[in-house]
């Protein structure tokens, strides 16, 4: 009995192939294999030359602070965020000040990369002479508060965060990704720290310096930071042309654009984003010079 049933079966499926095969007849849509291997955490559409230049990204950004008496082991700061919840949750990234500095100085970051799909903490630290070391358990303190506590937890993927930091906020953000190997990506921005090797960095990071850095010249610190970095970790090395060490605290196109790829590329799996990163960007009015390793993620 069980030959007959798995003999009908057959004869059945055999006839269903028939039809859809004959002439007229309209195949099921398939499933393509691009569609099966589709990125979920890309967010917002194909990326331009003028997209990632630009001021603000597609997404409406909403904004809530978080009170010095509400944080624990860091000074409190602003989230900015997307303001929908139809695209599920996004990738975050902690920003840290520098030295006698407060968020203000890097808040054009915040409604800048989250504009392009992000949740941003721009933080206040405990103290503004706090040191790189104190700056990165700070930062991974604000992301710990971000994905466990805040008030937008909901709207935040704890899987895809990132950090970046401004001079002893940029040695923050190396201290940060030292002591984390979880996090998918570390930026720090003419960075300073006493510390100038960190072999034991496993997070892909983009090291930003700039020419006329008198503060943390570029041949004492992002250099050698990023010549320090394992050879075989996706690592880029920027250094901007006409810059000074205060170039991250004002708008900058070129900052911008190459922090908004560095974190989609890796923060959101977002290949669509190589193609700014690689093959290498070549020297122009804004870069001095950009090493890296190409092709990502291989």
């Amino acid at each position: 009995m069980r030959r007959h049933l798995a003999g009908a079966t057959g004869a059945a499926a055999a006839c269903l192939a028939a039809l859809l095969l004959a002439p007229g007849a309209t195949a099921a849509p398939a499933t393509s294999s691009a569609a099966l291997a589709a990125n979920p955490y890309e967010r917002g559409p194909a990326p331009t030359e003028a997209s990632v230049q630009a001021s603000r990204g597609p997404y409406a950004v909403s904004q809530t602070s978080v009170s010095s008496l509400a944080a624990t082991g860091f000074g409190g700061g602003t989230i900015y965020y997307p303001t929908t919840t139809a695209d599920g949750t996004f990738a975050a990234v902690a920003i840290s000040p520098g030295f006698t500095a407060t968020q203000s100085s890097i808040a054009w970051l915040g409604p800048r990369l989250a504009s392009q799909g992000f949740v941003v903490f721009t933080i206040d630290t405990l103290t503004t002479m706090d040191q790189p070391d104190s700056r990165g358990r700070q930062l991974l303190a604000a992301l710990d508060h971000l994905t466990q506590r805040s008030t937008v937890r909901g709207r935040v993927d704890a899987t895809r965060l990132g950090v970046m930091g401004h001079s002893m906020g940029g040695g923050g953000t190396l201290e940060a990704a030292k002591s984390r190997p979880s996090l998918k990506a570390a930026i720090p921005l003419t960075g300073w720290n006493t510390d100038k090797t960190w072999p034991e960095i496993s997070t892909p990071t983009l090291v930003i310096g700039a020419d006329g850095d008198t503060i943390a010249p570029v041949a004492t610190h992002s250099e050698p930071f990023y010549e320090s970095l394992p050879a075989s970790l996706d690592k880029a090395y920027l250094e901007l042309n006409g810059a000074s060490h205060f170039t991250p605290n004002t708008s900058d196109t070129t900052i911008g654009k190459y922090s908004l790829s560095w974190l989609k590329r890796f923060l959101d799996n977002d290949t669509r984003y190589e193609q700014f990163l690689c093959p290498l960007p070549r020297p122009s009015l804004t870069i001095e010079e950009y090493r890296g390793s190409c092709p990502l993620g291989s």
